[in-house]
């Protein structure tokens, strides 16, 4: 027997509420709280890998003392120690405001590329699924940079010993870059953030969209938890081995005083000259953990709050 669902200018033969295509707009919301929701459970990780990409430059900058950091728990336990545990949440604030900003255009947005490069078809090839990607990626960086900087400064600032701080808050941070380095100073790496994230969003999101698809296809799993965790860990350890290398150099230049590197060019080539290539994998381990897990996290929550979204949306628009 066929159950039929009455929507308002819609009839649906044989589907549940819940299997209905989430809008666009249930799609970039959603993506942005559930981005929120990751960088809430990650953030510690997120910091620590910022501590280790940088590390090469204060140990050539302030001699062998500068190395203070071993490991990510070893980065963990060490800020804790010396700064408090309030440390592993350095930048919190802009962190928010940037996955609400950032994760809303390159994920939420990531479906409707698709289907404009494909002109409407349903069958996303893989170029096509790569030029979405691309496309919101870059899109959300132009957006979203100045929170980026401002995040990574955070995460770098290490608290002296007579409590000065180079940013007292994030509004005073947005304030003192722009004052100090000109509007431009809060765009400061936006192409190697471009770079970066044109390839994190088609390693993430292409692997994520293909892994899914292939287990849907050969029922390996249903449409539910176990597939997404696993499409995202996948995705997560995919992304880390591409993208690590430009997130070192957007890190390094991003935190970078005035006149420190020429461009994002000259970083890389600094780095590279001055601490060999494993520089380009320097915090490797806390970005996979990171991004590993934030893709479970973030993931998860996405397909969950798309389908939360959908209910609440058909409840109010449901007759009465």
């Amino acid at each position: 027997m066929q159950i039929f669902y009455y929507c308002p200018g819609l009839v649906m033969v044989g589907m549940r509420p819940t299997d209905l295509p989430p809008t666009a707009t249930v799609k970039f919301f959603g993506a942005g709280m559930a981005a929120c929701v990751a960088d809430l459970a990650t953030f510690p990780l997120d910091t620590a890998k910022v501590r280790l990409q940088i590390q090469g430059e204060a140990q050539f900058a302030e001699g062998a003392s500068g190395m203070r950091y071993r490991g990510v728990f070893g980065t963990i336990t060490t800020m804790v120690r010396t700064e408090g545990p309030r440390s592993l949440y350095n930048g919190l604030v802009a962190g928010l405001q940037r996955q609400m900003s950032f994760a809303s255009v390159r994920i939420g947005l990531y479906d409707s590329m698709k289907q404009f490069y494909t002109r409407g078809s349903e069958n996303a090839g893989i170029v096509s699924r790569l030029m979405a990607g691309c496309t919101t990626g870059a899109m959300a960086v132009a957006f979203a940079q100045p929170t980026d900087v401002v995040k990574v400064r955070f995460q770098a600032q290490v608290r002296v010993a007579d409590g000065v701080k180079r940013y007292n808050g994030t509004m005073d941070a947005y304030r003192t870059i722009a004052r100090n380095e000109g509007v431009r100073g809060l765009w400061k790496g936006c192409l190697p953030n471009i770079t970066r994230n044109a390839i994190v969003n088609c390693a993430e999101l292409v692997t994520y969209d293909i892994i899914k698809e292939l287990i849907l296809k050969h029922d390996l799993m249903t449409d539910n938890l176990p597939c997404h965790f696993t499409a995202a860990f996948g995705a997560g350890f995919c992304t880390t081995i591409v993208a690590s290398p430009v997130d070192v150099v957007k890190t390094r230049f991003m935190n970078s005083s005035p006149g420190q590197y020429s461009s994002a060019i000259n970083c890389a080539v600094t780095m590279l000259t001055k601490e060999g290539p494993t520089a380009f994998y320097k915090g490797f381990m806390p970005s996979f953990l990171r991004l590993g897990s934030w893709n479970i996290v973030m993931f998860v929550s996405y397909e969950q709050i798309k389908r939360a979204m959908m209910r609440t949306q058909l409840s109010w628009e449901s007759p009465v």
